[in-house]
């Protein structure tokens, strides 16, 4: 960007300012970082480009034009705003579908489905682990009849839906699909994305159920079904947010998740698909942690490493298989359950972020989420931030606003030199697999979440309102409260179901499926499907796939 001579004079006047600033001795002790611990300079300037090797074409570019550093669209939000898709779900299916009416019509643009930990961890609610958990972490789904009315007269032909699920993604999505074709909508029409991204599961939320190699078929299977059947579906949603949430780094969600997305691709390719035909169906799913420059500058370098990685190392050669479309959530390690008013600016900033670091949707957390699960009012308040900030901020007005900046592209650099670093070693473990077995991601976390969670005990780091700026006062916001009836009605349901099937239809499905588990050469997803429609539950088929399949007990790291 600049000739030698003048990057020379640059380098004398920084040194001569440097000495002048530390002459004055005005600075404050620090520590100047990062959320990561990653130290900050007092100031960037075009050397630290220079002396890193930056070239405007192929580091950054044009917006729309790879290797995408400043987004994949070339108008940017001008064009298109992101898509406004608050995650929820609640109690029973009645209740957490009343609550996407009321969302959709106070402005929300997409559905993002949460459900509670027995559906995320396959089992029905009146199976002995399902018991005492119903609708606490999200809305309990047990059968198809369940999924019916928790999507009862939304329009699910006109909107997207995201789903969180992991080990019973397939199950769950094939209740969705059943359901959406019993009221007349094809398949081919539904649009939204599974985050079914199991890899993390192991690497950090831990709610896996088989072991990774048959785990990672299933995924596979809803790949190549989706490419075949469903061009409006992404499959898999690679997700950083919840290695971030289990303590890592910036740089370890950006390396951990692009290792991540790779080994997707590599086992869709094995499968035999044709890269260009799944790759551009791969979405991702990153965090909004609280420190404003690193998290944009983190979605900058995600964009540019996938890009050039999907061309040069798979050899993509249709431009949607380079872009990286992701979705941004705020941080809810990040909230706080004391002074809780004080989460409305901590996700306003980290929502910024998001938005500035070029996301296509977005979920802003809601005030009372380190209380209790999002009340009617606070969910409300997380959709009007999105709408300010959209309509009053005027960061949609230009495409990467923060494009150029010596500090804002130097941090850019950095995490990416930083995720290459973790990928080389990632690589000499052996691949994603073996490190997950050999307890890798693990430790790598956990050193990561101590060191922060040790700062803030030390007073290095200030958490207003926890260690610093504490007040004594009542929480007085609404917090939301389930109704008890639901588990009732939920049981009752289930009951129901299972004594007006065709007991015999059901068994026989689920006999199909116990085969075709067996048989790697043949994908399950039309056999799942035939086993909800048979009104088959979700325990049920979870169970089959387990005996054949088995579960996996994680290593233990020392």
């Amino acid at each position: 960007m600049f000739d030698a001579e003048t990057l020379k004079r640059l380098r004398g006047s920084r040194e001569r300012w440097d000495a002048a600033v530390e002459a004055e001795g005005r600075e404050g002790p620090g520590p100047f970082m990062t959320t990561s611990s990653r130290p900050i300079q007092r100031l960037y300037d075009p050397t630290d480009l220079a002396d890193a090797d930056f070239d405007y074409t192929r580091d950054l570019g044009q917006p729309g034009e790879y290797p995408f550093t400043r987004g994949i669209h070339p108008t940017g939000y001008r064009g298109r705003p992101w898509t406004i898709r608050m995650f929820s779900g609640f109690g029973s299916a009645e209740e957490t579908n009343a609550r996407y009416h009321d969302l959709l019509q106070h402005g929300q643009s997409g559905l993002s489905i949460a459900f509670d930990m027995p559906t995320l961890l396959g089992y029905d609610h009146d199976q002995p682990h399902g018991e005492g958990e119903f609708g606490h972490c999200g809305v309990a789904v047990s059968s198809l009849p369940d999924m019916e009315a928790l999507l009862r007269d939304l329009p699910l032909d006109a909107i997207t839906t995201s789903m969180t699920i992991n080990s019973p993604a397939a199950v769950l999505w094939a209740m969705y699909i059943a359901a959406a074709e019993r009221r007349g909508i094809n398949r081919k029409d539904l649009g939204g994305t599974l985050q079914n991204d199991i890899l993390k599961e192991y690497i950090a939320q831990n709610e896996f159920i088989f072991p990774p190699r048959p785990s990672m078929r299933l995924v596979t299977d809803t790949i190549e079904f989706a490419t075949k059947e469903m061009p409006k579906w992404n499959t898999v949603s690679v997700s950083g947010y919840h290695i971030r949430e289990a303590g890592s780094t910036a740089a370890q969600e950006l390396a951990f998740t692009l290792s991540n997305g790779f080994e997707y691709v590599r086992w869709a390719l094995d499968r035999g698909l044709d890269i260009d035909a799944f790759a551009p169906r791969i979405s991702f799913f990153f965090n909004a942690h609280n420190d404003f420059f690193e998290e944009i500058a983190k979605y900058r370098a995600a964009r540019r490493i996938w890009a050039r990685e999907m061309r040069e190392t798979f050899h993509a050669k249709s431009k949607r298989s380079w872009w990286m479309r992701f979705h941004t959530q705020t941080a809810g390690v990040a909230l706080t359950d004391t002074q809780p008013e004080v989460n409305l600016m901590r996700v306003t900033i980290q929502a910024l972020a998001g938005v500035l670091g070029g996301t296509q949707s977005l979920h802003t957390d809601a005030m009372d989420e380190a209380l209790a699960l999002p009340s009617e009012k606070a969910a409300r308040l997380a959709v009007r931030t999105q709408q300010v900030i959209m309509h009053e901020s005027g960061v949609t007005n230009t495409v990467d606003p923060l494009g150029g900046s010596y500090f804002m592209e130097a941090l850019t650099n950095e995490l990416e030199r930083d995720a290459y670093d973790y990928f080389q070693k990632i690589e000499a473990l052996g691949g994603v697999i073996p490190a997950i077995e050999s307890g890798f991601f693990h430790r790598e976390i956990a050193d990561a979440s101590y060191r922060y969670n040790r700062e803030i005990d030390d007073g290095e780091r200030v958490i207003v309102g926890l260690n610093k700026f504490q007040v004594d006062e009542p929480i007085d916001i609404p917090i939301l409260r389930i109704d008890r009836e639901g588990a009732h009605r939920h049981r009752e349901r289930l009951q129901q179901l299972r004594n007006e099937r065709d007991a015999e239809a059901a068994q026989q499905s689920l006999q199909r499926l116990a085969n075709v588990c067996r048989d790697e050469h043949e994908n399950t997803m039309p056999y799942i499907i035939d086993a909800v429609n048979a009104h088959c539950t979700l325990g049920e088929v979870m169970d089959t796939m387990r005996e054949v399949f088995g579960e996996y007990r994680e290593v233990l790291v020392v």
